[in-house]
């Protein structure tokens, strides 16, 4: 079992140009993307979060659950559903405004314990900012490393909903010493300050890099560094794209039973170039098609 924890949200997606364009509601949040794209790989995942009782909360857990996801942890609430507006690049970038004061999600308490046969666990994105739920998240985090369970974190930065940059930058220094594997994006770790290697002397057992569409580049505790290029692909939207990294990250290691940090020490040059490229193969499908569209397995078969 993989449990992602964090938020779930709904993204108000543009369908044409220009400011007042129409809005499409879609089924968001960077760890409930990384857990459907979990399901839709075969990799048994739950899901660990506070959903709303609103219409826009059922129509997300009947996604996780249509795709197989376990969502007997979520915690529920009379509050209403975080909205996240997109605003989408020539490039098919996405940027993001955010409606989170009053919502449900914020108001996640931490779970007395992981379910049964957690092997990992995934933070990320809004759920370690916004207060007092992001306390919560940390606390499961520490909580989960303490008892040897692999963790895997991707800040995901949202430079907007975070009010003060540097402790902000202190804290996620402070999860290190919690994190198996980080993953970022070049710009998040840009915005953070740092270095790889400076990163990992702080903890995690390996970081992975993602530059879009140039590709995947892992540092490694042992000193090694191994890349992939970006898969070519007409790209619709970037939305979900790092997530689908992420989940193919942890499925990719959960199939090589290799989901501890001294597995992930073995996995050599070799087995990280296996995984990185399977994650740009993963990626370039969901940059291929509107909104957070992960592929299902047979869409990466071979």
């Amino acid at each position: 079992m993989i449990v992602v924890a964090g938020e779930a949200l709904i993204d108000l997606v543009p369908r044409g140009a220009g400011a007042l364009a129409a809005l499409q509601p879609a089924l968001g949040g960077g760890p409930y993307n990384t857990a459907v794209a979990l399901g839709r790989l075969g990799s048994p995942a739950a899901f660990c979060s506070r959903v709303s009782y609103d219409a826009f909360g059922e129509a997300l857990l009947d996604r996780l659950s249509e795709t197989g996801v376990d969502v007997a942890s979520v915690q529920r609430g009379a509050e209403p559903t975080t909205l996240a507006v997109a605003t989408v690049g020539v490039d098919g970038s996405a940027a993001y405004s955010f409606y989170v004061d009053g919502t449900a999600d914020r108001l996640f308490a931490a779970p007395s314990a992981l379910p049964s046969g957690t092997r990992a666990v995934s933070f990320g994105t809004c759920s370690l900012v916004l207060e007092p739920g992001a306390s919560a998240y940390e606390e499961l985090m520490r909580s989960a490393a303490a008892q040897g369970v692999f963790t895997a974190l991707d800040p995901n930065i949202r430079a907007g909903l975070i009010p003060d940059a540097d402790a902000y930058r202190a804290r996620f220094k402070s999860w290190l010493p919690s994190v198996s594997l980080l993953k970022l994006s070049a710009e998040d770790a840009q915005w953070l300050g740092g270095t790889p290697r400076e990163w990992l002397a702080a903890g995690p057992a390996a970081v992975v890099i993602t530059r879009g569409g140039d590709g995947l580049t892992v540092f490694t505790a042992d000193g090694g560094e191994y890349a992939v290029p970006g898969e070519r692909v007409e790209v619709v939207d970037t939305i979900g794209a790092g997530d689908t990294v992420n989940a193919a990250l942890l499925h990719g290691l959960a199939v090589r039973d290799a989901l501890s940090e001294r597995a992930l020490a073995a996995l050599g040059s070799d087995g990280w170039t296996e995984l990185l490229g399977f994650a740009a193969r993963a990626a370039a499908v969901t940059c291929s098609r509107a909104g957070a569209e992960p592929p299902f397995a047979h869409e990466l078969d071979g």
